[in-house]
């Protein structure tokens, strides 16, 4: 990287910080700055809004077609994948994530937005029947420039999920990546540029949440809010939008259940529950944090699972073997080896992992080993509490209806996985848990085309699907009278 400042991009044009602030952004890896970026204000925030609300007001995109849209983000798709090598290798060595995972994240970026593309020409009112001699016509419209504030542990890729839909919508937006890692958020908006989205449509802004965040979420001219990142975050923006009763779409934090009967396939099972919940070091609001097995089974499956997770590779994130990267920061990773140390004093038993390495390369990044806790129960902080960290408690259950209860034991409630061989069972359980998504005989449950979102204190709203292009829409009834 450059030692010059990466600017702002504010209605169409990089720009430094209104006051000339510049932050430097690490690389986690290694424990080194990576580059340096303008430090929005407040003013800035505002400059964007206003950006923003211009286009909105004045400018071409919401009076595009729907083919007119389509195309631009068809060709912004297109730019994100010839920069697809360059955009990956900054999502790694920014985030710390393994360079399969990020290439895999961009490619499904561009995918988004295509998804989107498509779903713009779909999007549609309806012609009720009335009781009236008239036409009632309703439509659905673009709610008016839009607050987009994306977390740390998936930049592009969550920003990819909010900017689709706003955009195919006809909404103008302001994108706010995390403080951490905002590298690839940024190259966004010139690459819009490029596809031909008029300027002001996209401004991207990189500063201190509790700053130019809660400006963004109080600013009169924006009309929805869509935030993804912890609960409690998420409940002061709820508070700070409560004057203007703007619309908000929250995607929130999790402790998301693995449910294992005994009948399941364990190999299977196995397999593929390690990366639900170490995959990106943990640092995922759907990870299976807590797994949940049957008694009968219990023993068997932590001595297989502790095994094939001491086989996982932690190392460099550029290395294409690496399946577990670095945590975000050294903070962030006390914070994890904290709970480490709470499972212990609390009686569970650590059965491997929770270790930083203390030579070699890595020594100088943030990594931690992945963790296994058995003995643990419901009431520990390590089953209740979201760690965002390579940490799993194990937990044994009796019956169908234990699990059950179990499982639906936590103020949260995003994702999960189930695994049995029983169809009947299956159904019955997957209708029982209170969770937005959930997997059976699988560990994915997050797709383009369907709803994501959590029940509780996991969120409001929906991203993905066609649920979160309607989130962007406003509802408008249109009679008109044709006797008299």
């Amino acid at each position: 990287m450059t030692d010059e400042a990466i600017g702002l991009w504010i209605d169409g044009r990089e720009r430094p910080a209104a006051d000339g602030a510049v932050a430097e952004v690490a690389e986690p890896a290694v424990g080194a700055t990576l580059a340096r970026v303008a430090r929005a204000g407040v003013a800035d925030a505002e400059d964007a809004v206003a950006a923003a609300a211009r286009a909105f007001r004045e400018g071409p995109w919401p009076r595009a077609t729907a083919a007119e849209r389509q195309r631009a983000l068809l060709a912004f798709a297109a730019r994100i994948r010839a920069h697809a090598d360059e955009l990956a290798t900054l999502e790694a060595r920014n985030a710390g994530k393994p360079i399969a995972d990020a290439r895999w994240e961009v490619a499904t970026a561009a995918q988004c937005l295509e998804f989107y593309a498509g779903a713009a020409t779909a999007l549609s009112g309806r012609v009720p029947p009335v009781d009236g001699s008239g036409l009632s016509v309703v439509l659905r419209q673009p709610v008016g420039p839009c607050a987009l504030i994306v977390p740390w542990n998936f930049p592009l890729l969550i920003a990819a999920w909010k900017l689709g839909p706003a955009l195919a919508a006809g909404n103008t937006v302001v994108l706010k990546p995390a403080s951490a890692t905002p590298l690839t958020a940024l190259r966004l908006g010139a690459l819009a540029r490029e596809a031909g989205i008029p300027d002001g449509v996209l401004n991207v802004v990189a500063g201190p949440g509790a700053e130019i965040g809660a400006a963004l979420v109080r600013h009169p001219a924006i009309r929805k809010v869509s935030f993804t990142g912890d609960s409690e975050n998420g409940a002061e923006i709820l508070r700070l939008a409560a004057p203007d009763i703007k619309r908000v779409s929250l995607e929130l934090g999790g402790k998301s259940a693995n449910v294992v009967f005994a009948d399941a396939d364990l190999d299977a099972c196995v397999e593929k529950s390690l990366l639900s919940v170490f995959g990106n070091a943990g640092q995922d609001c759907c990870a299976r944090s807590r797994i949940l097995v049957e008694a009968s089974i219990h023993d068997e499956f932590v001595a297989r699972f502790a095994e094939a997770t001491r086989r996982l590779r932690v190392g460099d994130p550029l290395d294409p073997e690496t399946q577990v990267g670095s945590l975000i920061s050294p903070a962030h990773r006390a914070r994890v080896q904290g709970y480490v140390e709470i499972g212990e004093k609390e009686g569970a038993r650590r059965v491997c992992g929770g270790e930083a390495p203390a030579e070699g390369p890595l020594a100088r990044g943030a990594f931690l080993t992945p963790c296994v806790f058995a003995g643990v129960t419901p009431g520990m902080r390590i089953a209740r509490e979201e760690i965002f960290g390579p940490v799993v408690a194990v937990m044994p259950f009796r019956d169908e209806a234990e699990a059950v209860a179990l499982a639906n034991d936590s103020e949260y409630g995003l994702s999960g996985s189930l695994w049995t061989g029983d169809a009947r069972r299956a159904l019955r359980v997957a209708r029982a848990i209170e969770t937005g998504v959930l997997s059976v005989n699988s560990s994915r449950s997050v797709f383009l085309e369907s709803p994501f979102g959590g029940w509780k204190r996991s969120g409001l709203g929906r991203e993905l699907g066609i649920e979160a292009l309607e989130g962007y829409t406003e509802t408008k009834s249109v009679y008109f009278e044709t006797e008299g």
